[in-house]
């Protein structure tokens, strides 16, 4: 197998443009440009929530293959656009969500993002996933891309709130509740 990164810099993009095949480059601000950074942030986040030590198996191995799907989402989102996001994908997070869901009490107002440093990390990996959702529909009002990926990365972020929530209960932290506050008419 040959490198595929043999040299880190090429000072192609110096003019603000990147390639995404062997033919074009397009603008470095362009949609799938957005699209493709963001969901590699949502990517190295998830990253750093497993770097802090997750103790839970499930969440860990769901986690580490979420980040596999990630780069393979990437991947087709670039020419030649290769389908690799499947209803078989989409229906794995909704398998660990229910699993999940289901050793957790039920939720009877919003909790606050926090509870520790792993929760929360996990929180702004929702928020970005969350991002990174809206930038698709975006790229996706543009040119159709497979629902698939729209699917999977709607239920990436369910799944990322839940895991928030069991990462929380790893170290006993108190899921601090939303407090509603009412006007007085």
């Amino acid at each position: 197998m040959s490198y595929r990164l043999s040299k880190i810099y090429t000072r192609k993009g110096d003019d603000g443009t990147t390639s995404l095949d062997a033919k074009n480059r397009i603008s470095k601000d362009h949609i799938r440009v957005e699209t493709l950074g963001t969901i590699d942030e949502l990517n190295s986040l998830i990253g750093l929530v497993l770097a802090f030590n997750v103790e839970t198996d499930d969440v860990k191995q769901a986690l580490t293959q979420v980040q596999q799907d990630l780069f393979n989402l990437g991947g087709e989102l670039c020419p030649p656009h290769h389908k690799v996001m499947t209803e078989e994908k989409v229906a794995q997070l909704e398998h660990w969500l229910d699993a999940w869901n289901a050793t957790l009490p039920p939720l009877k107002e919003f909790i606050l993002p926090g509870g520790n440093p792993q929760s929360a990390t996990c929180h702004l990996a929702r928020t970005v996933c969350r991002r990174a959702e809206r930038v698709l529909v975006s790229l996706n009002n543009e040119e159709k891309l497979n629902p698939d990926i729209l699917r999977y990365v709607n239920r990436l972020s369910d799944l990322l709130f839940v895991a928030a929530r069991i990462l929380a209960q790893e170290t006993q932290s108190k899921e601090v509740l939303w407090e509603h506050e009412r006007r007085k008419i």
